[in-house]
């Protein structure tokens, strides 16, 4: 399968299930395919055949841009190497969560998440650890017992008990001995975390020399902007007062030509499903906005004296073009 044709097929099944998804980044480089949400879910999903092209500054940037809008990152690919992704198990590749197309059908058309992430070692599930000392005692089984029963130590079954996660073996002996579920699902797009140890979110990157006189006014008009530097925008702009969705903007800045245009309106297609504005600075504009992107000229903004006053002229001009 071409991998145009799966970013379509993974698209068409994120609508089935309820999504709203963005129009596709089709420009380089580029960190994310598409945007999607689906009520208080925002992912930022990215497409792969084979998902050893995604690489540590891919996932970094991910996860960053996951931290400024409030969303999931995922990679849904098919295989790594020359093997398929193994069904209804979650990998990680840089701290972002990695599955297949039918672990996504399965978590997001049937509800029902996986059960198995895949880490050094081998494949784990979560133990719920209060319930599994709750079956040993009423079982009247002390540790020692158990630890007989799975062939493992005293320490290792208290620490099961206290949330440290088991291997597949591990988890469907507990299970045959209390004849009872005990396992609980990874949940992607809330506690990822949770069952894989990661870095804290990566350092912004430095700006692109070519930017940093847009992003040092925007600074000094009171925003915190995060530069990037594989995205469809240049860079995410927070009002420093007020941190609610629509007060971030997504911003880009270059000569308006027509690949310009191209960014502002894959910017407008993602700052819709994201609940975000966006802006793009120019040297000189014939138009106020494209698809819903608000387009200021430089001077404009050198003249502006606060967030507030940029804030409102990007409404205004997103405004008038959605009235048109």
């Amino acid at each position: 399968m071409s991998r145009s044709a799966l970013v379509g097929n993974v698209t068409a099944m994120l609508e089935d299930a309820g999504f709203t998804v963005s129009d596709r980044c089709a420009i380089r480089p580029k960190s994310f395919d598409v945007a999607a949400r689906r009520g208080d879910d925002l992912v930022l999903v990215k497409i792969l055949g084979n998902i050893d092209a995604f690489n540590e500054a891919t996932g970094h940037e991910m996860r960053r841009l996951g931290s400024y809008l409030r969303a999931t990152p995922l990679v849904i690919g098919l295989r790594s190497r020359d093997e398929d992704l193994k069904p209804d198990v979650v990998y990680f590749r840089h701290g972002v969560p990695v599955f297949s197309p039918d672990t996504a059908y399965n978590l997001f058309i049937e509800n029902v998440p996986p059960l198995i992430y895949a880490a050094p070692g081998g494949l784990y599930v979560n133990i719920d650890g209060d319930m599994l000392a709750d079956e040993r005692e009423d079982r009247e089984w002390s540790l020692g017992q158990l630890a007989n029963e799975l062939g493992v130590s005293r320490r290792t079954v208290s620490k099961y008990e206290d949330g440290m996660n088991a291997s597949i073996e591990v988890a469907m002996a507990l299970e045959d001995l209390f004849e009872a579920p005990l396992t609980s699902p990874v949940d992607v797009l809330d506690g990822a975390d949770e069952v894989h140890e990661t870095d804290p979110t990566p350092d912004d990157p430095d700006a692109d020399p070519d930017d940093e006189e847009v992003l040092t006014v925007l600074t000094r008009a009171g925003f915190r902007v995060h530069p990037t530097l594989r995205s469809p925008f240049k860079a995410v702009s927070e009002d420093e007062d007020d941190r609610s969705s629509e007060d971030v903007v997504l911003t880009g800045n270059s000569a308006f030509t027509k690949a310009a245009e191209k960014r502002a309106r894959i910017m407008s297609s993602i700052g819709h499903v994201a609940q975000t504005r966006s802006v793009y600075f120019v040297d000189h504009a014939k138009q106020e906005s494209v698809d819903g992107t608000a387009l200021i000229e430089r001077e404009e903004l050198a003249e502006m004296r606060n967030a507030e006053e940029l804030r409102e002229v990007i409404r205004e001009r997103s405004k008038r073009e959605e009235a048109a």
